[in-house]
């Protein structure tokens, strides 16, 4: 599990790759702009980016697919009831979109 700030090298990509396989967890703060990528639980991932000062509400779980290069945003800890999340996949499209923007903005290279 690795805390991440700044965009992905090619080579961290590739070592994802090579440590995680064909598919990488991804736990997202959306106001901060955060990363935590190779959790087993997205719940591991909201646990660090908490410690490092997120707010609970801006914490959402998606995952990266090295094969497809598709990001998707399905978690058990988008289950958010007293949000309006009721479902895993996270419904409001603002928010989806965020997350999206934020994914692609660390893994672009994965696109390149």
């Amino acid at each position: 599990m690795e805390f991440i700030d700044k965009e992905l090298s090619k080579s961290d990509i590739a070592r994802l790759q090579v440590e995680y396989g064909t598919y990488v967890k991804v736990t997202v703060d959306i106001e901060n702009e955060w990363l935590v990528v190779g959790c087993e639980l997205h719940a591991d991932g909201e646990k660090l980016l908490l410690e490092k000062g997120s707010g609970q509400d801006n914490i959402w779980g998606a995952g990266v697919s090295f094969i497809d290069k598709q990001v998707d945003t399905t978690a058990v800890l988008n289950v958010r009831p007293r949000l309006g999340n009721n479902n895993l996949e996270i419904l409001d499209k603002k928010t989806r979109e965020k997350t999206h923007a934020i994914i692609r903005k660390y893994f672009s290279k994965l696109w390149r």
